[in-house]
């Protein structure tokens, strides 16, 4: 079981750090666009957030009551989320590590997330069946997405952010476009 994760410098191949510190498996990573922090979630319930150039954490990430299942950041690297198997979702604030909402409103499992490219909303999938559009700053649901016969384990935004593609366990994809 991999509690740790390697930041690999693809120039030489060698291992640049070894990102140690979590007490379960890291179940997902991401890079923010400037490539000077990245972050993980485990099934210890947390995320942290590493600086790259030296491996460091520089903040842990707590709140969930059950597995983090992905993670991603906005893209200014200012925001990131968390999609948890508790039903919920959480915005934090990348520079102070503090929540800055708790996306609420799923009735399973979330398994993913995504920040549209402006980074004014979030998408979450759910095991039950729906997808569901946030308000990034308030943390208010502004469009669920229903249509699924099955757990949904895949979604994103288009690069304009003005359609989405939800993937599901009914074997479908969706393309949902306002």
């Amino acid at each position: 079981m991999a509690r740790s994760a390697q930041i690999w410098d693809t120039r030489n191949g060698r291992v640049a750090h070894t990102l140690s510190g979590h007490h379960g498996e890291i179940s997902s990573t991401s890079f923010n666009y400037s490539s000077d922090l990245c972050i993980s979630g485990s099934i210890d319930r947390t995320c942290k957030i590493w600086d790259v150039a030296s491996g460091q954490c520089v903040h842990t990430l707590r709140g969930h009551n059950d597995e983090i299942l992905d993670v991603a950041f906005n893209s200014t690297g200012s925001k990131l989320v968390t999609a948890s198997a508790d039903g919920t979702s959480r915005v934090f604030n990348t520079m102070t590590g503090a929540c800055q909402s708790i996306l609420i409103g799923h009735e399973g499992e979330i398994s993913k997330v995504a920040f549209n490219p402006p980074g004014s909303r979030i998408l979450t999938a759910s095991s039950d069946k729906s997808a569901r559009i946030w308000d990034a700053d308030s943390g208010d649901c502004v469009q669920i997405l229903e249509g699924h016969t099955d757990e949904i384990f895949s979604c994103a935004f288009n690069y304009h952010g003005d359609t989405v593609i939800t993937g599901s366990k009914d074997n479908t994809c969706r393309i949902w476009k306002n």
